[in-house]
């Protein structure tokens, strides 16, 4: 069963989540179509991005979803995951050249240095005019050296962005995506991904420099072949830690029938007469859950002659 644990350090200004995501992973990846699984590198990748975005979820109060997103220049050209404030997520990746075996982040997406990594915060109720909170960072660190992990890139965006002192670890394989963030509590306020607080206290908290190094002691193997209670005494048993009660993130897709109708309309009658001409039918995919949407001739007219135009995303014409 997926689980995630929040725990506080007694005293301290240091919180702690570990996430290990086993069921909900797996269903993920059998959502794939026969013959297009990923290949097991970008499968990894998407793990720890399903895990850290689990992860940062879990960090904020926040009703709507969590979107992080990995795109540049090289074979993998977008990757996706996307967490809900119920802690359900799902992920995807569009991939359009060869993976070479053993590679690395940038050579998957930052082969020419136009790698960035998102975060967005996408409200469940957005008001009249109001827009999601974004920030962008490139993959790459203050000296313009490439980040080769997925946690020294999110690392890297909470000090810049949020001006956080985290320690990420990340690991995933086919079985399995976990991860372990340790980060240094604001000094006001409850967020971290919404707003700045105090830059004096950035790199100062002994405290919280000393749980990081104990973090960093874990290794990947550890993290996804060692249950939570193993793995938190192993790190910090000299520490005094209040644990919470697990909560059981699960995999879940927000598509949807009308969902799929908004972005058919998005992409025009006049191409959707054409696909119609064509094929009969329009068959849509989405990309996230597999899941197949098929509109008839009378079902296009339906939608072309009521509802807006709006445009989804995650889904594919076919």
């Amino acid at each position: 069963m997926s689980e995630l644990h929040k725990f506080l350090f007694d005293g301290l200004p240091v919180r702690g989540m570990l996430v290990r995501l086993t069921g909900a992973w797996r269903e993920l990846l059998a959502r794939r179509e026969p013959g297009e699984a990923y290949p097991p590198e970008l499968r990894d990748l998407l793990g720890q991005m399903s895990a850290a975005a689990v992860l940062m979820q879990s960090n904020i109060k926040f009703n709507g979803a969590l979107v992080l997103q990995v795109f540049g220049d090289g074979p993998v050209k977008l990757a996706v995951a996307e967490a809900q404030h119920d802690l359900s997520f799902r992920a995807t990746a569009k991939c359009i050249g060869e993976v070479a075996p053993g590679a690395d982040l940038p050579a998957m997406v930052n082969l020419h240095g136009q790698g960035r990594c998102a975060i967005t915060l996408d409200p469940k109720d957005r008001q009249p005019g109001q827009q999601p909170y974004q920030g962008v960072v490139p993959l790459h660190g203050d000296q313009r050296e490439p980040l080769h992990k997925l946690s020294e890139v999110l690392e890297h965006y909470m000090l810049q962005s949020e001006q956080l002192d985290t320690r990420l670890v990340l690991a995933a394989n086919g079985d399995i995506a976990a991860g372990l963030l340790i980060q240094r509590m604001p000094v006001e306020g409850e967020g971290n991904l919404e707003g700045r607080r105090n830059e004096d206290d950035i790199g100062l908290s002994e405290d919280y420099s000393r749980i990081a190094m104990l973090a960093a002691t874990l290794t990947a193997d550890e993290l996804l072949t060692l249950d939570a209670d193993t793995i938190l005494r192993r790190l910090f048993w000299e520490e005094r830690v209040t644990r919470f009660e697990p909560q059981q993130p699960r995999f879940a897709c927000t598509c949807s029938r009308e969902r799929v109708g908004n972005m058919l309309r998005g992409l025009g009658r006049e191409e959707a007469d054409s696909v119609l001409a064509e094929r009969g039918e329009i068959e849509i995919g989405c990309d996230f859950c597999g899941r197949h949407y098929r509109f008839d001739a009378v079902d296009v007219g339906s939608l072309f002659a009521t509802g807006s135009d709006q445009r989804g995303a995650g889904a594919t014409l076919q």
